[in-house]
């Protein structure tokens, strides 16, 4: 697929242009990237950068040949037809006349190359043929059957211990039928010898290194596209071209002489409204400045004192002090005064989250210090910092925005006199950003480091739950470490038999398997038992078959041994639910689930049942991460008398937060986790078993305020086989944005930081963050940062300013910065998908989410935002951080120069529709995936992942047809399989004018160019993405193509006109005619269409290829027309007449005869 080539296609590169829009001249050579440090590893084709081939000199002087080539070798060139026809050639993998020709190879010991090697190449020992001798029903019936050839495992014992033996080799791969057969007897050795295998549909793979779970150069199925445009636009983009060449060539001033003034502010990264004051300067020898902070520190202490004496202080300290944090009071403050790093292990209950920064505050507050600190404490999430904010600012006897605040993006509360600011982590990491000796700040407070320079004043509390304070201590040189025991109220704990025991509930296969819906039936067929094991199953399937139940009567046994751990066990959970509401003492019910998917589904099921479902007698929550603050707050609240409240959450309720009234908690024991996939190069989020930390944590909610009761929906030994810690996040996620962290901070070379790290990622996690950000512009080949802050988005909005259609960029920008604005509510989802359906009728869901913008910016004129929002299924709350954001953007872009004050000038193109998506394309490449129609739908494939699925809530994903090639996507995540979020479709030639980075062109490389010096070169761009018809076609099974370097001739006037008769009735058809059927080939067929104008337009077809004429006023001077175009691209223009006619129809003969 050509998008993986990411040919360098420069948007304003004139001389490539030129030539492209003259498919009759020359073949475009694909630029390929330069190489990559990868040594042996197998990377996707965007990551691995490879150099392009040397091509083959053309035939010099002679005309013939071309001729010839073209009408013998037409599949073998990326030229196709006289319209454009461009098929860009494949990545030269595992093809042996490519190894002939280019010379070197990877050393796999060291990764390095070869010195005379000009072309990374994935290196195979052999491509073994295919035997015919094994029919494919004999091949399924034989790995039904476990049968396998002693002798073939025999020989393959020998070829793989060459294999290991050869430093020169890294794999075998085999086509053979009956290695297929074979494979698992052979993947089995090759894993004793210490190689890995891979089956790749038709073909296995056995290599020294760590294999990907899929192979673009092993799929014969991957699509090829031949591109074709209409010669009339073709003609139309010259014309403007050669207008701007002329201009340029008269005018002989480099563009870098004609560019805007930078403005006099300094360039900066633009911070949250609100989201840190300045530090008040405290200037040395100016004494009036700290009377004021000593004043104010004086009215913070008398304050304070005012409020501890009083009843509601007195009773309120009353309370304090009897959280096991209040004892440690005094360790606490003598041990931050001491050190500078404090490492506090607090178990569930103790208090640490609110009492510890009320400590700090309280002591300097009482020391006449209180105007001169600044403590900043994050939590891990939105609800955390909100909810704790308010539970301290309480205690204090205060409103929320006096002493105490918050800061989660896009919302906070924070006043003059504020000391205390609870604020998520990331906040904390936009102001390192611009202020990374955190001047001003005395503390900083990260509570729950596990789910994780300063200046010599600053003291850093880490504080959690679940900590691994030993490895945090020694990582901080010795940090003293505090440890506060809990108190939780005793809390009884039931495992799965335990639970079947005490209930009677029998597992079956069957009841186990969760219902998700007619939408989701793919995830319900994942449960069913399979030949692969998932990673949930074979984590604990050591444990189960070690477990001894004997205890237990037959029944548990037989249900115990009908257990799925792939199932969360929705029927169990309802049946549960019912079990405590008729049958335990009131109380609250926490319900931990994996995603949103089960939360709505269990949902479904428990509102259809006759108890669950009675408001009246249950009130039924629900807790997620995606939901709007105000939303998540709806927990905390008590339900009348005699109502149960039962609420459905994800691991968010698992530390942090305290829900009063919660007696119960049922613990499905997963939770989804986002990882990465480094061999594969992808994002996961797939459940996961928590840890034994986790657990407890969990399991200490039904305890906070009374005696509870914890359910786990898994066997003990299950439990005993979880892992202490959660692994890290830096060692399960993609890692771009924390290298460009790095290098904005100016902390030197990523790989050498990361590897400072308490625990550093792999090496290959590392570097394809690094190749990535080099491949979309954000780092140059020296791993410096360019001048884009934010990859993906500024990108765009650079682009956008350039281009004059800035208005619909910014929203498109601030939208993926959000959540998602369009609401899917669980009992109203077909009128929120109607809903979302009117925004979009071009196959985008970025256009989409500009027409809604727009819709709600004229209602808010009117005062109408809200019933907007609620008639069009859309999140107030989410518009409203749209609009703030554009305003933050537009002011970046208004500090680095790249706008006047005035931006009406950066809209004139806002109206054209291709434009902003080439934008888009732009800013999202390399997300990028083919679309393939079949008879009734359509396939999607990428280059890294193969075969990938929309998510259902595209509007994409509605349609059974999408008149585009391509789609580019913010964002892909494997949920079983590889799910694509927010596409756009595109067309042929956005694509390889706008995917990739630029190595060429002066206007991206220096966005402060005049761009009506360059009108006509952008009239042609516009032209060519706003008419390109995608009239190309996919093709398959194409051996990788090797582009050719043919002569750019001239095109000259032809001495035949294109549509009269010639002396004795000759004509265009005739001569076409005479040259190829004189050459042996069948005669030229000729198909004309009647256009909407009454013009007629011609296709002339002869051996495989398609010529398209102009239009004409008849049919018949519409076929000469067309036959007179394919003389053109088949002599290249150069010459006519009988003479000529005659001479190339005998040497196209005698090279078909030698041939």
């Amino acid at each position: 697929m050509p998008p993986s080539y990411s040919p360098h296609f420069l948007p304003f590169s004139s001389q490539f242009l030129t030539h492209t829009i003259k498919p009759s001249l020359f073949s475009p050579t694909m630029k390929d990237r330069p190489p990559s440090s990868y040594g042996a590893v197998y990377v996707p084709p965007h990551h691995r950068l490879i150099s392009s081939p040397n091509n083959q000199d053309a035939t010099k002087n002679s005309s013939a040949p071309g001729i010839h080539s073209k009408l013998r070798d037409h599949q073998n060139t990326p030229i196709l037809n006289a319209k454009g026809t461009a098929s860009p050639p494949s990545l030269p993998h595992l093809q042996q006349q490519q190894r002939q020709q280019q010379q070197g190879t990877y050393n796999n010991n060291n990764g390095s190359k070869n010195s005379n090697n000009q072309n990374a190449q994935y290196n195979s020992a052999y491509c073994l043929g295919i035997s015919e001798n094994v029919s494919d029903r004999q091949l399924e019936l034989s790995l039904q059957s476990g049968t396998f050839d002693e002798a073939n495992i025999e020989e393959w014992k020998r070829k793989l211990a060459m294999l290991l033996h050869d430093d020169g080799k890294q794999e075998f791969v085999s086509r053979e039928k009956k290695d297929r057969r074979d494979f698992e007897q052979i993947a089995a050795l090759a894993s004793r010898m210490g190689l890995y295998s891979h089956l790749y549909s038709k073909v296995a793979v056995f290599s020294k290194l760590p294999l990907p779970n899929y192979r673009f150069d092993l799929d014969d199925k991957r699509p090829q596209r031949e591109v074709s445009l209409n010669f009339g636009l073709l003609k139309r983009v010259n014309a403007y071209l050669g207008e701007y060449l002329s201009k340029k060539s008269r005018n002989k001033e480099s563009f870098s002489d004609n560019c805007f003034s930078r403005s006099s502010s300094n360039s900066s990264i633009v911070t949250e409204e609100g989201l840190f004051e300045q530090p008040e300067p405290l200037a040395s020898g100016t004494a009036v400045m700290e009377k004021i902070l000593l004043r104010r520190s004086s009215l913070l202490r008398d304050q304070q004192q005012a409020w501890q004496e009083s009843l509601e202080g007195r009773e309120m300290l009353e309370f304090r002090q009897s959280l096991p944090a209040y004892k440690e009071k005094d360790t606490i403050l003598t041990a931050i005064l001491q050190n500078q790093v404090v490492i506090i292990s607090g178990e569930t209950g103790c208090g640490k989250t609110t009492q510890i920064p009320q400590f700090i505050l309280e002591s300097e507050i009482d020391s006449a210090r209180g105007a001169f600190c600044s403590i900043i404490c994050t939590q891990p999430r939105r609800i955390s910092a909100i909810s704790v904010s308010e539970r301290v600012a309480s205690e204090r006897g205060e409103k929320l925005g006096e002493s105490v605040g918050y800061k989660v993006r896009l919302e906070g509360i924070k006043g003059r006199d504020t000391r205390l600011l609870f604020c998520t982590t990331g906040i904390l990491l936009r102001r390192l950003l611009v202020d990374r000796n955190l001047k001003g700040v005395t503390h900083v407070i990260v509570d729950e480091i596990h789910e994780r320079g300063m200046n010599e004043e600053l003291k850093l509390i880490l504080m959690s739950a679940t900590l691994d304070a030993e490895l945090f201590s020694s990582y901080f040189d010795g940090a003293p470490l505090i440890h506060i025991p809990g108190f939780t109220y005793p809390v009884r704990t039931h495992f799965l038999e335990n639970i079947l025991e005490m209930t009677g509930y029998r597992l079956t296969p069957s009841n186990q398997i969760d219902d998700y819906g007619q939408e989701r039936m793919w995830k319900m067929s994942k449960q069913a038992p399979r030949k692969r094991k998932s990673q949930i199953v074979s984590s604990v399937e050591d444990a189960l078959r070690a477990a001894d139940f004997k205890d237990f009567s037959p029944q548990i046994q037989e249900s115990l041994s009908c257990w799925n751990p792939d199932c969360i066990g929705f029927n169990l959970i309802e049946y549960l639910l019912s079990y405590i509401c008729e049958n335990e003492r009131p109380g609250a019910v926490l319900v931990f689930m994996t995603g949103w998917d089960d939360i709505s589904s269990l949902k479904d099921k428990l509102q259809a049942h006759p108890v669950l479902g009675d408001p009246s007698r249950v009130l039924l929550l629900t807790c997620h991460g995606s939901m709007a603050s105000s939303e998540q707050k709806l927990i905390f609240e008590e339900p009348e008398d005699g109502v149960r409240k039962i609420v459905l959450t994800t691991n968010i309720a698992e530390t942090s937060i305290t829900i009063n009234d919660v007696v119960f908690v049922l613990d499905c024991g997963k939770a989804k986790e986002t990882s990465y996939d480094a061999l594969n190069n992808t994002p996961c989020l797939l459940p996961s078993w928590v840890s034994k930390v986790s657990t407890q944590q969990r399991r200490g909610r039904a305890g906070r305020v009374q005696p509870g009761e914890c359910y786990h929906l898994y066997p003990r030994c299950v439990y005993d086989a979880f892992t202490e810690y959660q692994l890290p996040e830096i060692l399960r996620t993609p890692l771009q944005s924390l290298c460009l962290q790095i290098k904005s901070l100016k902390l030197g070379s990523i790989s050498e930081f990361l590897s400072r790290a308490l625990q550093s990622p792999k090496l290959l996690a590392v570097q394809n963050a690094i190749e990535y950000l080099k491949v979309i512009g954000a780092l140059d080949e020296n791993e410096n940062l360019t001048v884009l802050v934010e990859p993906k988005l500024g990108k765009m909005l650079i682009l956008g300013a350039i281009l004059n259609c800035l208005d619909p960029v910014l929203t498109i920008v601030a939208g993926l910065s959000v959540r998602d604005p369009f609401l899917t509510p669980l009992d109203k989802k077909d009128l929120a998908e109607t809903a979302k359906l009117q925004f979009s009728h071009d196959h985008s869901d970025h256009l989409a989410l500009v027409r809604a913008y727009e819709g709600w910016k004229e209602a808010e004129k009117d005062l109408a935002g809200y019933d907007y929002c609620w008639k069009n299924f859309l999140s107030a709350q989410s518009m409203k951080a749209i609009d703030s954001l554009r305003e933050e953007f537009l002011s970046l872009l208004k500090d680095t120069g790249l706008i006047d004050g005035y931006a009406t000038s950066c809209n004139d193109w806002s109206y054209d529709q291709h434009l902003i998506r080439a934008i888009i394309c732009y800013g999202l490449y390399p997300g990028i995936c083919s679309v393939v129609h079949n008879e009734k739908s359509f396939s999607l494939k990428t280059m890294e992942d193969g075969p990938v699925l929309l998510y259902s809530n595209s509007v994409n994903a509605r349609e059974s047809r999408i008149p585009y090639p391509w789609l580019v996507f913010n964002e892909k995540i494997k949920v079983n399989s590889v799910f694509l979020r927010d596409s756009t479709a595109v067309s042929d030639s956005v694509l390889l004018l706008f995917g990739g980075s630029i190595s060429r062109g002066d206007v991206l490389l220096n966005p402060q160019i005049v761009l009506h010096l360059h009108h006509e070169l952008i009239s042609a761009i516009r032209l060519l993405v706003s008419e390109d018809q995608c009239d190309g076609r996919f093709v398959f099974g194409r051996p990788d193509l090797k582009p050719s370097n043919m002569p750019v001739v001239p095109p000259q006037r032809s001495l035949i006109s294109r549509t009269e008769s010639g002396p004795g009735g000759d004509n265009s058809k005739s001569q076409l005619q005479t040259l190829v059927t004189r050459a042996g080939y069948a005669a030229p067929i000729y198909k004309t269409s009647q256009l909407e104008n009454n013009q007629f337009q011609a296709t002339v077809e002869f051996n495989g290829m398609q010529i398209i004429g102009q239009p004409c006023n008849n049919k018949k001077s519409a076929e000469k027309d067309a036959a007179a175009e394919a003389l053109q691209w088949l002599m290249s223009g150069t010459r006519t007449g009988h003479e000529y006619i005659n001479y190339m129809s005998m040497f196209l003969k005698k090279s078909k005869r030698d041939n």
